[in-house]
């Protein structure tokens, strides 16, 4: 049985951590405010604290630094409505067990009450503190579940000196959040070297990373030091990391594993320290899978792995992206988003991501100038292009899986014949519904979204039997 202090002003959060926790046989408290929290901590000592971050009077954050005074090691959970990435890491480098963001699942909450009650007994708990704040975090922008994870993870792992895998699609801000990564670690004061893969040429690819000596290849006057080097003490930070070549592939694991960098057509070798955060938009599981990507890399790079949502699963943060967005370029306050424009944004399917809505948003603050943006000032949407998260780029790799799949089976039975036809009976109806579904059973619309006839629809549907007329 555990004594459990709960502080939250909001009546409800009290009562039903009360009443889930009261199940479990501990004893609760809860107060509204810091101050009382306080006095109770200095009659009594908690177990575990769940704290809300907003409060009346002294505010959580402040309220955790001074409980700890009083209650050493005993773990404090932080909650809060209002999060955002400074609040993240202020919450996590001070101190706090874990954070969670409301509205939140109450089994949810009950889980890591009981993770800090066990980490508790067996004094694990770190009371480690660190002020490290600054408003640069501001530029990733959230106030969505999913963003709210997003900043908790760079919360966590910032100042755990291991390697970062960022994954996601083109234009959710992957180097916002690199950046993020390196500015609230204790590398911080050290070189954040963005490295961005797809844009150098390949042939002197392994000179940028790792340098080279001088008289190594034809134009290589001097001896040139890598961007490997110049991290030293920083962060390098790999975008598109899944577009290197097998051959750098290799010698990028080595640097990484011996911390030793070798200059192309040399044989000194130099020393660089650095943090490796690497990001792609590309399925390097499947990569591996498919021998495109070593897999020893692989494991080395995804000790620590973050994923950003795309934006059409995170709209309700699209007003606050376009605020911010317009503000940039209308700090005075003139422009202002109708409320058909804003129903315009949220309808998009946003391909690009935020960084289309931000291109979205500029064009339409140039146009309008000063009033109230409409939703014709907006470009058109972007088309869906082929990216390693795009639907070509995923079609063509699971073909090759059944294609792999097929040609295995065949071979054990010692028959390949008709393994086109097979595949069209096995793709072509999931097609024909997913038409029919899109046009909400109109055959006629159906068919012209597929480009057929609809005689031709209406065959097709009958064979794959799926109805008729």
């Amino acid at each position: 049985m555990s004594n459990i202090l709960i502080v939250d002003d909001e009546p409800s959060i009290c009562w039903a951590l009360e009443q889930a926790l009261s199940e479990d046989g501990h004893i609760i408290t809860t107060t509204a405010t810091a101050e009382d929290a306080l006095e109770i901590t200095s009659r009594q000592f908690p177990d575990v604290v769940v704290m809300d971050i907003r409060l009346p009077g002294i505010d959580g954050l402040t309220a955790l630094e001074q409980l700890q005074t009083r209650i050493g090691s005993t773990p404090i959970i932080m909650i809060t409505a209002f999060g955002n990435l400074e609040t993240a890491v202020k919450a996590i480098n001070r101190g706090a067990f874990e954070y969670l963001t409301k509205p939140f699942n109450l089994e949810d909450a009950i889980q890591v009450i009981r993770k800090a009650l066990e980490e508790k007994q067996r004094g694990a708990i770190s009371t480690e503190v660190d002020s490290t704040s600054g408003d640069e975090g501001q530029l990733l922008l959230g106030k969505s579940p999913a963003m709210q994870a997003v900043f908790r993870k760079i919360a966590v792992v910032a100042e755990r000196d291991v390697p970062v895998l960022i994954t996601g699609e083109s234009g959710t801000g992957k180097e916002l959040v690199a950046a993020a990564i390196h500015r609230y670690s204790k590398r911080s004061a050290g070189p954040f070297i963005p490295v961005c893969v797809p844009a150098m040429n390949e042939s002197v690819i392994e000179s940028e990373l790792f340098g080279h000596a001088k008289g190594s290849f034809t134009g290589a006057v001097t001896e040139r030091h890598g961007l490997l080097e110049a991290a030293n003490q920083g962060t390098a930070f790999f975008d598109e990391i899944g577009d290197i070549e097998m051959t750098t592939q290799i010698k990028l694991l080595r640097v990484l594993e011996t911390k030793l960098i070798s200059l192309v057509g040399g044989n000194d070798q130099q020393s660089s320290d650095f943090r490796l955060v690497a990001a792609t938009n590309r399925n390097l599981e499947t990569m591996v899978a498919e021998g495109m990507f070593r897999e020893d890399l692989f494991y080395r790079l995804n000790v620590f792995r973050i994923e950003i949502p795309p934006l059409r699963e995170r709209t309700e943060d699209i007003p606050l992206l376009a605020e911010h967005f317009m503000r940039t370029l209308d700090p005075a306050g003139e422009v202002k988003l109708s409320s058909a424009a804003l129903k315009e944004l949220n309808s998009r399917p946003w391909n690009g991501n935020v960084r289309e809505l931000r291109n979205v948003i500029e064009h339409a603050v140039i146009v309008t100038r000063s009033g109230e943006i409409s939703a014709e000032s907006f470009p058109p949407p972007m088309t869906r292009t082929s990216d390693g998260f795009g639907s070509t780029s995923q079609l063509n790799t699971a073909i090759k899986h059944w294609w792999n799949e097929q040609v295995q089976s065949e071979a054990k039975s010692a028959s390949m014949e008709g393994l086109y036809e097979k595949f069209l009976s096995e793709v072509e109806p999931t097609l024909l519904r997913e038409a029919l579904a899109l046009s909400k059973g109109n055959r006629t619309e159906a068919a012209q979204i597929l480009g057929i006839h609809r005689q031709t629809l209406r065959e097709k549907l009958k064979h794959a039997d799926l109805g008729e007329d």
